[in-house]
């Protein structure tokens, strides 16, 4: 593999040990959150676990391993962010254990053959990256603005063109906009920060936004084109009147919106995305054991943010491998466990999974064959 990320141990995680039932005896099981008590004596796990999938939750792979691999030193876990379509490739192929994905399975795919799994048996998903998108701006003297989500629309489609425009003016009484052009900066690669972000353009504004969740950026509706996360974030800054849009870590001292939620304005935080992934329904006619979740960018549920990039776990209900199956039990419940997802909030930024995601994601990782 290329670009793989793989660490050893660089820094001591409290007493979390994680441990299986097949590969290493041990003397102890693991909590439901995958971490044993601080007087359990239990021999840590061995062997290699790889994985790959989707770059946008990279940085966190390099923090979750980085901890999995103090407290399992017998074990290495390699993670290459291909990117989500090449990762799923991967798992369909057989070459991976696990993968990492922005999107959930599609239903073709859930029709075709998984080689690491038994023959006939399914794979699970769930969400285990949250990640707000925020919507940046440059502006001097004004650090937060509230918009209706027509009206943020409607400036990346190319239809409100000036600060002082009577849609902004409206949410925002008391603040004096200036009569000042808008750059709105796009991404000008392929991207599913872009794809998740007009996919919410789209929901609260079909008649603006007419063009559907596109990854590629339509060259009708103009704009500033950049060079990823970072072409973006630079754009915005160097300029004054631009406007974009970013994973919500990189927002630094730009300014910010909060968007229209019901009869409220939401501003992006880790609370408010997890909310939006909890009050949003599963895909229907799913098993069990697969969370895949639509997200409802329409959402009136009181505190969360719609503007979200949910990346998903996925792995075999019950894998050829036995010693691949205890390995890949004891990492999934690392992820998902308060410690995990503390570990790639506080590296990456993203946003924790809440506890009741946790409870469905851990049964879903104990029944792991």
């Amino acid at each position: 593999m290329k670009n793989v990320l793989k660490l050893g141990a660089v820094a001591a995680v409290g007493t979390l040990v994680l441990a299986g039932c097949a590969a290493n005896e041990q003397t102890a099981e693991p909590t439901s959150g995958g971490a044993t008590s601080e007087t359990a004596v239990v021999e840590t796990l061995s062997g290699t676990l790889n994985g790959s999938g989707a770059s946008s939750m990279a940085a966190g792979q390099e923090a979750w391993i980085a901890a999995f691999q103090i407290a399992n030193p017998g074990v290495t876990v390699n993670y290459d962010p291909t990117g989500s379509g090449t990762g799923r490739a991967q798992f369909f192929e057989g070459a991976t254990s696990f993968t990492g994905s922005d999107s959930y399975f599609k239903d073709e795919e859930l029709a075709g053959e998984f080689p690491s799994c038994v023959p006939g048996t399914l794979p699970w998903e769930f969400p285990i990256w949250i990640s707000p998108i925020a919507v940046i701006f440059n502006l001097d003297g004004i650090s937060s603005l509230n918009m209706e989500g027509p009206t943020v629309a409607g400036i990346f489609a190319g239809k409100i063109t000036m600060w002082n425009d009577a849609a902004i003016a409206a949410a925002n009484p008391g603040v004096t906009l200036p009569e000042l052009s808008i750059t709105a900066v796009h991404r000008s690669d392929e991207s599913g920060t872009s794809k998740n972000f007009t996919d919410y353009l789209a929901a609260v504004a079909p008649d603006v936004w007419t063009v559907g969740a596109i990854e590629a950026w339509p060259a009708e509706y103009g704009g500033e084109g950049a060079q990823g996360t970072s072409g973006v974030v630079s754009a915005v800054t160097g300029g004054n009147g631009t406007i974009g849009y970013a994973d919500a870590s990189r927002a630094g001292d730009l300014g910010t919106l909060a968007v229209k939620v019901g009869s409220d304005y939401v501003a992006y935080s880790a609370e408010a995305a997890a909310a939006v992934v909890d009050a949003s329904p599963l895909v229907e006619g799913r098993e069990s054991f697969d969370l895949a979740t639509k997200i409802d960018r329409n959402t009136t549920a009181s505190g969360a943010y719609p503007i979200v990039l949910v990346s998903y776990l996925m792995g075999c209900n019950d894998y050829l491998d036995d010693e691949q199956a205890v390995l890949v039990r004891a990492w999934a419940s690392f992820l998902v466990s308060e410690e995990g997802q503390q570990a790639a909030a506080t590296s990456a930024g993203n946003a924790p999974i809440s506890a009741a995601l946790r409870a469905k994601a851990q049964a879903i990782i104990d029944a792991i064959q």
